[in-house]
C-alpha cells in the first residue's frame, strides 16, 4: 500500500456534482493498493498515519499527529500512485490491484484507520470519477510506502 499525506486547512470529494466529503482541517489520503497487500499492511499504515507527527503544536513545531488534534479525514482510493513510468511515455497499471481485490483492501483500511482513530473517517468512492479539492496546510505532503518500511 502507498499513501500520500496531504495536511489540509480544508478538502473535498465530489462525484457528479455531488459533495461526499468534506472536512475542514486533517488529513487527506490518496491511497494505492498492490496485489500483495495483506492486513498487515493495514494495521502498520494506519498506525503510522495515525501517529505521524505533522501538525504543530504550540511552539509551531510540527510535533503533533492527527489524532492528538482530533483532526478529521478524508481517504480517497487511486490506483496511479502505483504508475510504472519507465518506459516509454504512457504509464502502466499493472502494479495496481484490480478492484475485486482493492475494494476489500480499501474497505478493510478504512475501518481500520476508523478504529484507530476512534471516529468515522470520510471517504471518496472507488472508481469513481471524483474531483478532489484540498487547500494544502503548510504545504505538508508525505508519501508512506508499506513495501519500504527501512
Amino acid at each position: 500500500m502507498k499513501a500520500v499525506l496531504q495536511r489540509v486547512s480544508k478538502a473535498s470529494v465530489t462525484i457528479e456534482g455531488k459533495q461526499v466529503a468534506e472536512i475542514a482541517s486533517g488529513l487527506l489520503i490518496l491511497l494505492g493498493i498492490v496485489a500483495d497487500d495483506q492486513d498487515e499492511d493495514i494495521k502498520w499504515l494506519s498506525n503510522k498515519i495515525v501517529n505521524c507527527r505533522i501538525f504543530p503544536d504550540e511552539q509551531d513545531v510540527m510535533n503533533h499527529s492527527i489524532k492528538q488534534n482530533n483532526g478529521d479525514v478524508i481517504v480517497v482510493s487511486q490506483f496511479t500512485l502505483h504508475a510504472n513510468t519507465r518506459k516509454g511515455h504512457r504509464p502502466s497499471y499493472n502494479l495496481a490491484a484490480k478492484p475485486e481485490v482493492a475494494i476489500p483492501l480499501y474497505e478493510a483500511f478504512v475501518k481500520q484507520l476508523e478504529l484507530d482513530m476512534g471516529k468515522v473517517i470520510q471517504t471518496g468512492e472507488f472508481g469513481a470519477d471524483m474531483k478532489v479539492s484540498l487547500i494544502n496546510d503548510g504545504p505538508v505532503t508525505i508519501i508512506i510506502d508499506t513495501k519500504r518500511r527501512d
